[in-house]
């Protein structure tokens, strides 16, 4: 399982993979960040599809075309606003990457590349973001073979550090 789960430290919009993790606000209609990263690398097609959606809750998961990114799909998830630990955020961030998943799958994609969803401006903190995304992950790709490769996109050193120390705990 763990040989299908790379962490890297980059720029998610670079990455030439199936798809892409947006880690959205609930408008999806861009902000800062990763959101407003992929939103400036897409180009305006991206900002026009998201127009159509009509927004997505916090933990659920909608999918786009990729426009002028290298990936064909881009995933936008909803992750909690960290409020302390005692508002379900954990679930929920849970939920957002299980909800990417899915809809993956859903979608024929066979390589994704996920950042650290709610741990910037969202306040999430990285070493426990990282062991619910790499335990999310993981049972996802036990029990589906679907998805070849997942790629864990970190921004900063800190985060990288989190997420290869949350892989090597999962062995």
């Amino acid at each position: 399982m763990n040989e299908r789960i790379e962490v890297v430290l980059g720029d998610i919009t670079k990455l030439e993979v199936d798809a892409i993790v947006n880690a959205a606000n609930s408008s999806l209609l861009g902000g800062g960040g990763v959101d407003g990263a992929i939103h400036r690398a897409a180009g305006p097609g991206l900002l026009e599809e998201c127009r159509n959606l009509g927004g997505c809750s916090t933990g659920e998961a909608r999918i786009t075309k990729g426009y002028n990114l290298p990936a064909r799909w881009v995933i936008h998830t909803v992750g909690p606003i960290w409020r302390g630990g005692a508002s379900g955020e954990d679930e929920l961030l849970a939920k957002a990457y299980r909800s990417s998943l899915k809809l993956a799958e859903e979608n024929g994609i066979k390589t994704i590349a996920f950042p650290a969803i709610s741990t910037g401006a969202y306040g999430f903190p990285a070493e426990r973001a990282s062991q619910i995304a790499v335990a999310e992950i993981g049972r996802f790709l036990e029990a589906n073979g679907s998805i070849e490769k997942v790629v864990l996109v970190c921004f900063s050193e800190k985060a990288e550090r989190c997420y290869l120390g949350a892989l090597e705990v999962s062995r």
